[in-house]
C-alpha cells in the first residue's frame, strides 16, 4: 500500500478503515504509519494521526510504547488538528505514578482555561491532566482548581461533558 501517497490528499473513511485492516497485517506496518505520522508535510501526518486514532483496542500497547514521542510531538506541536489528534491518543494511554512528565501536565493546566484554544484541545487536555493526576491527591486538587475556574466560563456542551466526567471520577477517587 502506497500510503504516502494516500495521505497527500484528503482521506475519509472508507480510507482509513483500509488502512486500519491493513496496519493489523503486520507490526512493521504500524511502524510505517508512525513514521508518516512524523513526516513535516503537514497533510500526510495529519492524515496518519487519524488513522491512528482508529487503531483498535489490541494496539493500545503498541500505541503506549510510543507515549513520549508523542508527547514530544505535542509539546512542539502547532497545528490545531494534530494537537487535538495527539491529545486524544493520549487520553487512552495510562501514565505510571512515577513517570508523570511535568511538562505535560503544565501543558494540559495551561489548555484547560485557555479561551484560545479550540474545545477539542481543551477537551482532551481535561481528560489527559486527569489520567495524570488521579495517582496524587495534590495534583487532583490542583486539577481541581483549574475545573472550578472553568466552571464560571461559558461551556460548550463538550466542555460541559469533560468537567462533568472529570468531576465524576475525581469523587470515585476520594470515594475509595
Amino acid at each position: 500500500m502506497e500510503l504516502e501517497s494516500l495521505f497527500s490528499r484528503k482521506i475519509g473513511m472508507g480510507d482509513i478503515y483500509c488502512v486500519v485492516a491493513w496496519s493489523q497485517t503486520d507490526p512493521c506496518c504500524r511502524d510505517m504509519l508512525w513514521q508518516l505520522a512524523r513526516r513535516k508535510d503537514r497533510r500526510v501526518s495529519t492524515n496518519a494521526l487519524w488513522v491512528m486514532t482508529h487503531l483498535p483496542e489490541s494496539d493500545r500497547v503498541w500505541l503506549t510504547s510510543l507515549q513520549n514521542e508523542l508527547i514530544d510531538m505535542l509539546l512542539s506541536e502547532q497545528n490545531t488538528s494534530k494537537k487535538r489528534m495527539l491529545l486524544q491518543l493520549l487520553r487512552e494511554q495510562d501514565f505510571e505514578p512515577d513517570k508523570i512528565r511535568t511538562d505535560l501536565l503544565d501543558y494540559c493546566f495551561s489548555r484547560i482555561n485557555s479561551e484560545c484554544e479550540p474545545y477539542a484541545v481543551r477537551c482532551f487536555s481535561i481528560y489527559v491532566a486527569f489520567r495524570m493526576c488521579r495517582h496524587y491527591p495534590e495534583l487532583v486538587s490542583e486539577l481541581e482548581q483549574y475545573l472550578d475556574i472553568m466552571s464560571k466560563q461559558l461551556l460548550s456542551p463538550g466542555l460541559k461533558s469533560a468537567l462533568r466526567q472529570t468531576r465524576a471520577g475525581i469523587s470515585k477517587l476520594k470515594n475509595k
